[in-house]
């Protein structure tokens, strides 16, 4: 068998965050409405209406394609893609095609072989979705509720080599459009959707052969699978003389097998042609600045800055710049600790994602503020309290909104500290325990940490760990 390499593209759609539809007032996210009942005469395309933009979509628009590296035309065009499917009302959908808002652009992703792959971006433009149709029965039902939503289609160039590949620009696209606050992409709700064009050529080839194109993937797991059957089926195909047709496949998450829906279509099927009904979108060079200067710091660039400054290893820094509100939060703990930002890591990647969880919320969204953590582990280090009241902190601070030095003044919870009542403690434990002391000073020194376990245990966990062997040590060492 000769030796192949794969080539893919992804089409994505991405549902933007705004409060309403693109051309009308319905609201814009409407997954668990009952169908057809976040539409009106705009968006279910009755005849005689106008489409009215959301300058909120431009902007949004307009920010990812700043992200994505992308240059961002000052004026842009909206134009109708004409083509006849029953959840489209209008016979059209309202789209851009040769002057979108976004041309070119690029994403470099992490491989997990430590390589680098350029994603390169072929355009990025603005469009209204189209409705929905499920089978029920064995009849056709159509909801419109979807008609109008606003979507960015990003387009890549045939820069991918693998369904793992695929998959990580995917997460990386999630990561990013959650980032700077566009998208929720949320694949389960409709809010990020994937085509993949799959094609194949022998390793070395430059030549770009016929390819078909993946529909109906809504995850990322489905992109994957998807892709690797289609590879293989057509280097199947090919090495049994068969030749590879233009087709558009459906995607069966269930049976994990793809079967034809119809023959490709070409930008020549749509008629494409200006939107009568919409001026021009056009974007000075000041608010094209305002939106460049409205990009935070990005995912891929922070991760290399936490490496950097804070000395974290690729994997701390990969999970704490996974999400933006839990990079702001470790940055800003981090900031009010002052010490190591290793430990700050620590307390967050165990004990603070745990909660996270537990809570389902993200960081921005706790009572436990940056400065609480910081104050919690602070207390543990100066041996205020032992690390596990600092744990238990956790969930009391979030409780209660106090903070945590109050918490443990109302509660007792600081640590036996002072020699004197400390000493008594441990005089009192060795009293009790004559014939394990007897084996101790016999040379059974592993007995230390029952010794200070007993201490513990009778304290209510107050005692100072490290006082408490000392103590201990002195008071076995005499006869």
């Amino acid at each position: 068998m000769k030796d192949y390499e794969v080539i893919i593209g992804l089409e994505t759609h991405i549902q933007l965050n705004t409060e309403t539809k693109i051309f009308c007032s319905c609201k814009a996210d409407s997954w668990e409405a009952e169908p057809n009942t976040n539409i009106c005469p705009v968006c279910s395309g009755l005849p005689g209406v106008l489409p009215v933009l959301n300058a909120k979509a431009v902007h949004k628009g307009a920010l990812l394609a700043a992200a994505m590296n992308a240059h961002i035309n000052q004026k842009s065009y909206f134009d109708r893609k004409n083509y006849f499917y029953p959840d489209l009302p209008k016979g059209y959908q309202i789209s851009q095609f040769d002057q979108p808002i976004g041309k070119g652009g690029y994403m470099d992703l992490p491989l997990e072989n430590g390589e680098t792959r350029r994603v390169r971006i072929h355009n990025l433009h603005l469009e209204e979705d189209a409705g929905k149709t499920k089978t029920e029965h064995g009849a056709r039902l159509l909801d419109f509720n979807r008609c109008g939503v606003p979507l960015v289609e990003m387009v890549t160039e045939p820069d991918l080599r693998s369904g793992d590949e695929a998959a990580q620009y995917l997460i990386r696209l999630r990561q990013l459009l959650r980032w700077i606050g566009v998208s929720e992409a949320d694949m389960e709700r409709g809010h990020l959707r994937c085509d993949a064009n799959v094609s194949i050529r022998e390793r070395g080839s430059t030549v770009l052969n016929t390819k078909t194109e993946i529909k109906n993937v809504n995850s990322i797991d489905s992109v994957r699978q998807a892709i690797g059957e289609e590879a293989k089926r057509q280097i199947e195909l090919v090495e049994s003389g068969g030749k590879v047709q233009s087709y558009t496949l459906d995607w069966d998450a269930d049976s994990g097998k793809l079967k034809k829906m119809r023959s490709k279509e070409t930008e020549a099927d749509y008629r494409y042609f200006r939107e009568p009904d919409l001026l021009p979108v056009v974007l000075t060079d000041e608010e094209i600045d305002a939106i460049r200067a409205d990009l935070p710091e990005l995912p891929l660039a922070r991760r290399a800055r936490f490496e950097a400054d804070y000395q974290l290893s690729a994997y701390d820094a990969e999970i704490l710049t996974s999400e933006r509100s839990l990079s702001d939060y470790y940055e800003a703990a981090v900031h009010s600790y002052t010490g190591e930002a290793k430990a700050v890591a620590n307390w967050m990647m165990n004990d603070l994602s745990r909660m996270l969880n537990d809570l389902g919320k993200t960081a921005d969204q706790l009572n436990l503020k940056p400065d609480h953590l910081a104050e919690i582990i602070r207390m543990v280090d100066e041996g205020k309290i032992n690390s596990s009241t600092g744990k238990s902190l956790l969930k009391k601070v979030e409780e209660t909104g106090k903070a945590p030095a109050k918490i443990v003044e109302d509660e007792g919870l600081g640590l036996i500290a002072d020699s004197d009542a400390l000493r008594k403690q441990i005089e009192a434990v060795l009293a009790g325990a004559p014939d394990e002391v007897a084996n101790f000073r016999a040379g059974k020194e592993s007995l230390l940490g029952w010794f200070v376990g007993q201490v513990m245990r009778s304290s209510g966990g107050k005692a100072d760990p490290k006082r408490t062997r000392e103590i201990l040590l002195e008071l076995l060492s005499k006869e």
